[in-house]
């Protein structure tokens, strides 16, 4: 099946928004025995500590969402570890007008760097970015989940 990332109209996008779920592939880049987390600049996560993701196309495969969010949102490749699990997430905020609340589920894999000292680019949707190993103090509900999850240190 063809990959379809065409831009969809944002009026038709909110339609969507309102009656479904929105299903999205998240990564978790780890690296010496850390991950990484981006200061999200856009909603629903708009100011949180969060993973790169982003929706799924239609024809493209999970994997390769994985890589292709890697790429866009970090400026990296990487190779996929393992499919850490699938979660429901429900947010009172949306980055479309006209949409209140969104549903996304979302596709996580546990990722690492094919070449660990090339330099993280961030997108238009971060403004910062560190990694963390979890023991920290005030990390979002949803990121601890993953966090639960995830085997780090494994190859």
């Amino acid at each position: 099946m063809e990959v379809h990332d065409e831009f969809i109209p944002e009026d038709e996008f909110a339609t969507v928004l309102e009656r479904v779920p929105q299903v999205c592939v998240e990564i978790v880049l780890e690296r010496d025995g850390r991950v990484l987390l981006a200061h999200r600049t856009k909603a629903p996560a708009n100011g949180e500590w969060f993973w790169p993701g982003s929706r799924l196309f239609k024809g493209e495969e999970l994997a390769d969402a994985a890589r292709r969010v890697a790429r866009e949102e970090l400026g990296v490749d990487v190779t996929v570890a393992e499919r850490v699990g699938v979660y429901g997430h429900f947010w009172e905020t949306s980055s479309i007008d006209g949409v209140d609340s969104r549903h996304t589920v979302n596709v996580v894999y546990h990722v690492r760097q094919t070449d660990p000292d090339d330099p993280i680019e961030l997108d238009e949707q971060h403004d910062d970015y560190r990694f963390v190993t979890g023991d920290e103090d005030g990390l979002h509900e949803y990121v601890e989940r993953y966090l639960a999850d995830v085997e780090l240190g494994g190859d």
